[in-house]
């Protein structure tokens, strides 16, 4: 059974700084593509940033020099440490492990972590 559980999230002022964890189970870590996305009330969910097995990373435009992902193939663990953050930072982030299977794309889902950035 494959499970992503997300930790870490939280209120924080504008400015602050919050990391996020997601630990996986029950899938072969090292060799998926793992990415943080976000949903905000009223809108659509949206991918924030993506690792992927060989390193390589990804990021939205909006978070670029605020945000940084990173894994740990040892822990099953990725992480998305986001600074500087601001109220239109504020949504759920959920936790996404990716692979293509024969062709065939496999996506999992955490059940997401609340992120709510306000004074």
């Amino acid at each position: 059974q494959v499970q992503l559980v997300e930790s870490g999230g939280g209120l924080v002022q504008p400015g602050g700084s919050l990391r996020l964890s997601c630990a996986a189970s029950g899938i072969i870590f090292s060799i998926y593509t793992m990415g943080w996305y976000r949903q905000a009330p009223g809108k659509q969910r949206e991918l924030v940033a993506g690792i992927t097995s060989a390193v390589s990373t990804n990021y939205a435009d909006s978070v670029k020099g605020r945000f940084t992902i990173s894994r740990d193939n040892a822990k099953n663990t990725v992480y998305l440490q986001m600074n500087s953050l601001k109220p239109e930072d504020t949504a759920v982030y959920y936790c996404n492990a990716h692979r293509l299977s024969a062709g065939v794309p496999r996506d999992y889902w955490g059940q997401g972590t609340q992120v709510t950035v306000s004074t």
